[in-house]
Order: C-alpha cells, then structure tokens, then sequence
C-alpha cells in the first residue's frame, strides 16, 4: 500500500470509527469517566482533516506522524496520548518503509503496543486496550497477507475483548472499581477491535 492508498484507507476507516462512538462512551461510563467515545471522535476527525492536507508525495512514517500529532492535539486525555504515543513509536517501525505490506502493519501495530505498555505501566491481563493490541500484532506477523492477516487479527482482538471481561481491571480509572470491574467489557479493547472492523468494511466498500 503506497502513500496516497494508506491516507485514503486511514481516512475511510476512521470515518467508520466514530459510528462506534455511543457504544465506547456507554462502555467507558460503567468503567471510567465515560470520555472515550468523545477521545476516538475527536481524534479521529482530526486525524482526518490533518491527512486531507498532507503532501501525496509523504512518507508512511511521516503519514503516522502527522496522525499522531492530530490525535494528541484534539484533546487532552489520558488515551489521546497513549494512542498519539502508540502511533509515533509506529511511524519510527516505518522509518525505511515505502509500501505498507502486513508485515509493516504487523511491525507498527508491535511497537504501538510496546509503547503503550511502557508509558502505561501496563501488560496483557490487565484488562486495557494492550489485550486487543498486542494479540492483533501477533497475527499479522503470522499472516501470509493482508486480508487474511486482518481477519486473524479482528478474531484474536475479539478473543481477547470476551476473554478480558472475567478479569478485573488494573489500571487507569478503571481499577478504582477493583472487583466490581469483574464481567464489565474494556473500552479501550474494544476501541482496537472496532479500529480493525471498520478498516476491513472500508476495504470493502472500495473494492465493490
């Protein structure tokens, strides 16, 4: 996937994104401050808008940047800059990349997570966005391409937002719940789960 492909898709996926608005905001209000929905709306919108300025002749990594800097800057949350540190760590795994294969994707989707786990102190079980992400980049790494490689990857995010519901959370506001967190679906899980559907229904539309 070269350059203007990528922003296209970019684009098009985060306009599916924010559909899912109302489900993260009610899945945030029974476990954090209930601001997720407006975090992924805004950033999204703001990502979109800053790529539809970007140069065609800009670099994947410079892409990834210019998304991150979008995010972090429409609002002030604590996963506005996790997710804005995520996707500069992932442009620095694009550092020499011209064409975006899943092997690419699967080497941003890694450093994203490593990132995020490392400025949020947090591993896989602790019921965060990390459990979708890190499951997500395994996947594509094992894939022989991109479409199967997004398919396995949609299944083990999806696994990893069913299976993270019996535990408790264990970090961010969420913990403060502590055993009442227990049976309650991660936000932040399924915000990447929901990332990765709307990326494969917009590859859909485009190749109708």
């Amino acid at each position: 996937m070269q350059s203007t492909e990528l922003v296209g898709a970019i684009q098009r996926s985060l306009a599916e994104l924010v559909t899912y608005a109302d489900e993260l905001r009610d899945l945030d209000q029974a476990l954090g401050d209930g601001d997720l929905g407006i975090t992924v709306s805004l950033g999204a919108n703001a990502v979109i808008e800053a790529l539809g300025a970007i140069p065609e002749d800009a670099r994947p990594s410079e892409i990834a940047r210019a998304a991150a800097k979008a995010f972090a800057n429409a609002n002030p949350s604590t996963m506005a800059a996790l997710v804005a540190g995520g996707l500069l760590a992932g442009s620095k795994a694009w550092a020499d990349v011209e064409d975006v294969d899943v092997a690419a994707a699967a080497a941003f989707v890694r450093a994203a997570g490593d990132n995020i786990a490392q400025r949020g102190k947090t591993q896989l079980g602790d019921k965060t966005i990390l459990d979708a992400i890190l499951p997500a980049a395994d996947a594509l790494a094992a894939a022989a391409d991109g479409a199967a490689g997004l398919e396995d990857a949609i299944a083990a995010a999806e696994r990893a937002v069913v299976e993270t519901r019996d535990l408790q959370s264990r970090r961010g506001r969420a913990s403060w719940l502590q055993e009442r967190s227990i049976g309650l679906q991660d936000p932040g899980a399924t915000a990447m789960l929901r990332f990765l559907q709307s990326w494969q229904k917009a590859a859909a539309v485009v190749a109708r």
